[in-house]
């Protein structure tokens, strides 16, 4: 039976919502167990809980020889906080584990796969059960985890791939969590920024892509309405940027901050 332990590195999960995604799990997927760790009802000002204790529950949850899978609760803002102290204190029990979230999550995602620490995962999170349609989100995410190929973006092929939230992987460049992308598919998305201010992240996370084998745009969805129209959409914008540093645009990705979006492993999928 695989055991997943859901943790939030960032911000906090309703208890109700814990239910819901407990309830749907248990009519749908009685193979598997889930174990919501207590931190994910913590508080402190925006945080699920003071920087130490959502360090703690991640490094305990992915020391725990007992589980599988460790499963973001939710984004929000907080998991960059606590990434590198956290991998400083995995141990052996991490290294084939399956990690798996979005949007804030990315920082995790991210400085797992440049440590080579198990198998991180772009994916649907519990929190997803709030959106309209989010049952079906739960789903996937769920699906993935008993080996159903089908919730698998669909351009993924030969090429390694990674998926990040634009401001995440834009707040990544430079620092020491930044995975080596050369020769990777990169797909972005993005969510509640100004088209300036997503012309503004192209502006610098191109300028750190440099050998990639091209750059897929997602969703850029509840785009805030400016004072004046900025002049191109999104697509506009990351063609301008990636033909400007050489990237291959190679189209769309089905991924986003809503219900349909799908699972990218990072890396080549043919390993999981």
């Amino acid at each position: 039976m695989p055991r997943i332990a859901i943790c939030a590195p960032s911000t906090p999960l309703l208890r109700e919502d814990a239910a819901r995604v407990t309830a749907l799990a248990l009519a749908e997927f009685p193979e598997i167990e889930l174990h919501f760790h207590p931190q994910c009802f913590a508080s402190e000002g925006h945080f699920a809980g003071p920087d130490e204790a959502r360090l703690a529950a991640l490094v305990e949850c992915a020391n725990d020889p007992r589980i599988d899978t460790v499963w973001f609760a939710r984004g929000g803002y907080g998991a960059n906080r606590i990434a590198e102290g956290a991998l400083a204190q995995f141990g052996p029990a991490a290294q084939g584990k399956q990690f798996l979230g979005y949007s804030d999550a990315g920082y995790l995602l991210g400085a797992l796969y440049r440590a080579k620490v198990g198998h991180p995962a772009h994916a649907p999170m519990p929190n997803d059960i709030r959106r309209e349609g989010g049952e079906e989100a739960v789903r996937r995410a769920l699906r993935w985890l008993s080996g159903d190929r089908t919730t698998l973006e669909p351009s993924l092929d030969h090429h390694p791939t990674v998926a990040f939230n634009l401001m995440t992987l834009a707040m990544l460049c430079g620092t020491p969590m930044m995975p080596g992308l050369a020769g990777h598919v990169v797909m972005v998305e993005e969510v509640s920024e100004h088209l300036y201010a997503v012309d503004r992240l192209f502006f610098h996370l191109t300028a750190h892509l440099a050998g990639i084998a091209g750059l897929r745009l997602g969703r850029v969805s509840d785009v805030p309405e400016n004072d004046r129209p900025f002049g191109a959409d999104a697509e506009e914008i990351a063609r301008f940027w990636c033909e400007r540093h050489g990237i291959p645009y190679l189209g769309s990705a089905d991924i986003g901050h809503d219900s349909a979006n799908k699972v990218v492993p990072f890396g080549l999928a043919t390993d999981r």
